[in-house]
């Protein structure tokens, strides 16, 4: 999944549009109701992430909570959050690594775990 599928497939699932607070290409989502980030993708260098590969990759850090913490970051593409708490939020490749149905289901977590309690 690319970031722009990423747009599209949060666009038709939960009707909000990115956010861009920081006057560059990185961007939020947040729920139309509370105004709390599910959501922050960014474009950072590979390096940044601990990773040892060249050039730079776009990624989306997302909440899914500490009881499925280790089961995520055993899946490829999967790392801990970052720039955020990484007991509550996991950094997705948005590189081809992840599959769409992983970031897809992450993506649903995060939105869940965010919204007002009922």
């Amino acid at each position: 999944m690319t970031a722009n599928e990423l747009i599209a497939y949060v666009r038709d699932t939960y009707s909000a549009d990115p956010e861009y607070p920081w006057d560059d290409e990185n961007f939020i989502f947040r729920h139309t109701a509370n105004r709390k980030w599910f959501a922050v993708a960014m474009r950072l260098p590979y390096s940044r992430l601990g990773l040892e590969k060249p050039g730079s990759v776009d990624i989306v850090d997302v909440k899914c909570g500490p009881l499925l913490m280790d089961a995520y970051r055993r899946q490829p593409g999967i790392l801990p959050g970052y720039h955020m708490n990484k007991d509550n939020w996991v950094t997705i490749l948005l590189d081809g690594t992840a599959e769409d149905g992983l970031i897809r289901e992450l993506m649903d977590i995060s939105y869940d775990m965010t919204k007002n309690p009922k």
